[in-house]
């Protein structure tokens, strides 16, 4: 077993965690998940064995590499001590499963397959968790005819299950909206490089989350596939384009190395973060200007990211463009002086948890005062005090509060091994800065 499988805290009821002081250190990060899905799914379709190196190893992933062995057309080995996993073709055609698919909490895998199952031969059920049964799938629905595909909700409601006919993916014109995800347009374009027509997307409203979508665009074309766009509103792929095999690079996670960036800025300390820097079309890397703002001094070149923390103040900043570090941001505020506003974060409503209402009512059991809008939150800064931590079975919840409790005694986060969804090592990372201890409540 790895250590991370032997990891106790992935198992206990909570961990404490411990205060410390300022502190200066160096934390590599593991891959980004959001590459590391792109990378694996774009794999599956290349007819070419393929090796992602760096890739991270976590929940998403591996349902992700289950679900596409499922289909028979390729074998997704993964190796998690190694940081590896291999795409191998097995010459075989890509035939639906016979049992239903379950991928767990895995947004992004979800919707990348519900595009992909209109390559396979026969009807294919995608389902997951009961949060994941809640979540909105109606635009890709909606927008998968224009290309052929028939798929449906089973249950009519927009959501999972979703049961997929194939094969019928062959290319075209279609329209979708990105009001609710960027994750549907993503889809359709990693899905785009199997089909037997040229393919338009056409994006009717503004596109959400846009750096996801450029980082699809980046991995596509680091695989050998161009994409010609009109900024948000048109993307197209021309058929015929040939994915490569080989070997590819996943970098660090920039969602997972902005609890490092929060714990220096709280603490007034130092954390450098190599192998990510300013070319990263990662839109959580924008966390750095926003701690920057707030009082901290970072150096940013072009491998690496170090931030040492300062006298924190509150900003008013729209983080549409970086949604998954909004949670963290919310914690160094409370730390800050004044108030800080957040806005245009509507979709956190429909991640893994209603992440306003989880922040929001997570910081006020630590005393500090916050307003909750349906788009936005309004965060006072003041001296947190300790609490015991629901987690709404939301990794980013788990790792976010985990930073105030070095800072603040006697902050207990409950269900601690939920952080595996997308950071099976972060208890062990944290480590690093001497932090956390586990007890069970």
């Amino acid at each position: 077993m790895s250590p991370v499988e032997t990891d106790p805290r992935l198992t206990a009821e909570s961990v404490t965690i411990r205060p410390l002081d300022a502190f200066r250190e160096t934390v590599r990060v593991l891959g980004s998940k959001s590459y590391s899905n792109r990378y694996l799914a774009l794999a599956s379709l290349s007819g070419e064995p393929t090796v992602i190196e760096g890739a991270l190893v976590c929940d998403d992933t591996r349902y992700l590499a289950d679900a596409l062995t499922r289909f028979g057309h390729v074998e997704a080995d993964v190796d998690a001590a190694a940081e590896r996993i291999t795409v191998t073709p097995t010459g075989r055609p890509m035939r639906a499963p016979e049992e239903d698919v379950y991928v767990g909490a895995a947004g992004t895998p979800i919707r990348i397959l519900i595009a992909m199952a209109g390559h396979a031969e026969g009807t294919t059920v995608l389902t997951g968790t009961a949060r994941m049964q809640e979540r909105p799938m109606g635009s890709l629905l909606d927008a998968l005819p224009g290309l052929g595909v028939t798929a449906e909700a089973v249950r009519g409601n927009g959501s999972p299950p979703v049961r997929v006919t194939g094969p019928s993916f062959r290319g075209g014109s279609t329209r979708i909206s990105g009001a609710v995800s960027s994750q549907f347009t993503s889809s359709l374009l990693i899905n785009a490089t199997r089909a037997e027509r040229d393919t338009e997307i056409h994006l009717v409203d503004e596109l959400v989350s846009k750096p996801y979508v450029d980082m699809t665009v980046a991995a596509l074309a680091e695989m050998g596939v161009t994409v010609e766009r009109d900024g948000y509103r048109r993307f197209a792929v021309a058929a015929g384009q040939k994915l490569r095999g080989g070997t590819v690079r996943v970098e660090p996670d920039a969602s997972g190395m902005s609890y490092f960036l929060a714990a220096a800025a709280v603490l007034g300390g130092t954390v450098t973060l190599p192998g990510i820097g300013a070319g990263s079309h990662q839109g959580d890397v924008g966390l750095v200007a926003a701690l920057t703002r707030m009082g901290c001094t970072a150096d940013v070149t072009d491998d690496s990211v170090t931030l040492t923390g300062g006298d924190l103040r509150g900003i008013d900043i729209d983080m549409e463009t970086m949604p998954d570090v909004v949670p963290t941001l919310a914690v160094v505020a409370a730390f800050a002086e004044g108030t800080t506003h957040i806005s245009n974060i509507a979709s956190l409503r429909i991640k893994e948890c209603d992440r306003i209402a989880a922040v929001a009512t997570e910081l006020r059991k630590m005393g500090i005062t916050v307003e909750e809008h349906a788009d936005a939150l309004t965060i006072t800064g003041g001296t947190p005090h300790g609490a015991v931590i629901d987690t709404y079975d939301d990794h980013r919840i788990a790792m976010c509060f985990a930073v105030a409790g070095l800072r603040t005694p006697g902050v207990v986060i409950k269900d601690p091994g939920c952080v595996a969804k997308s950071f099976p090592t972060f208890w062990q990372k944290l480590d690093t800065l001497a932090g956390p201890t586990t007890s069970t409540l």
